[in-house]
């Protein structure tokens, strides 16, 4: 069972909807308007967003923006609009899938089971590394050793903790990926993300400074999150042993 957000102006379709999701035995929160979304994403435990482009007030396109400044949530979204350019646009702003109104029922469920499929996946991706702890991954002049949860840092030993180990091999392991606050706080803290909390960068900055010249391989993606800087060139180079 998955918590649903519907987002949609038509009460009518949102009827429909909300019946065959909760036939499927899902549990769907219902609003018309996008301002209420993030007030909601912040106060309740949201697995998909369902979103329709056209919403008075701020349209889809701006409530995708700015989900996407601090979630990964999966997104489906749903329009009249079916020119290339429209869907490029939203699947460039972040949407996870694109459904032309009309649709037909059973596409929209199966699309919906897609998108939490594969949502399931991504944040089982800490445990599947773990279980892969023999390798010992080197990027950059840094050396982790998930096996024995050792850093080594341009020769130099570093001492760890386990947020800062973590999070450091869930960034390695995923070079240019940006990975946002509220991921990074549900996968590496296995605690709801709170507004305003600083844990995570105040992780960070003390990763920094023990990884010293190294540090500035974390980089700030503004209003988004973190990520490891890798340089592409040297980015063949480089082995997973």
């Amino acid at each position: 069972m998955a918590h649903i957000l519907l987002i949609e102006d038509s009460i009518d379709l949102a009827e429909i909807i909300i019946l065959e999701l909760e036939r499927s035995g899902h549990t769907v929160l219902f609003i018309q308007e996008g301002e209420k979304a993030f007030e909601i994403l912040k106060k309740n435990c949201t697995d998909l967003i369902i979103l329709d482009w056209m919403l008075p007030g701020i349209n889809g396109l701006d409530v995708l923006h700015q989900v996407r400044a601090d979630s990964n949530i999966p997104v489906l979204m749903l329009t009249a609009r079916g020119d290339l350019a429209d869907r490029i646009a939203g699947l460039e702003l972040g949407a996870d899938d694109y459904l032309i109104k009309p649709f037909d029922m059973p596409e929209l469920i199966a699309r919906i089971h897609a998108l939490l499929r594969r949502a399931a996946r991504d944040k089982q991706v800490i445990l599947e590394d773990r279980s892969s702890a023999n390798n010992i991954l080197s990027l950059e002049g840094i050396t982790l050793s998930p096996s024995n949860r050792t850093c080594e840092c341009n020769g130099n030993n570093l001492e760890l903790t386990r947020l800062e180990f973590d999070l450091l091999e869930l960034l390695m392991k995923n070079p240019g990926r940006v990975f946002n606050r509220r991921y990074l706080q549900e996968t590496i803290w296995d605690q709801a993300y709170l507004e305003g909390d600083r844990s995570i960068d105040n992780t960070i900055m003390r990763l920094r400074k023990k990884l010293g010249s190294s540090g500035e391989l974390i980089e700030t993606v503004r209003e988004v999150g973190y990520r490891f800087k890798l340089d592409l060139k040297t980015h063949e180079k480089q082995n997973l042993l």
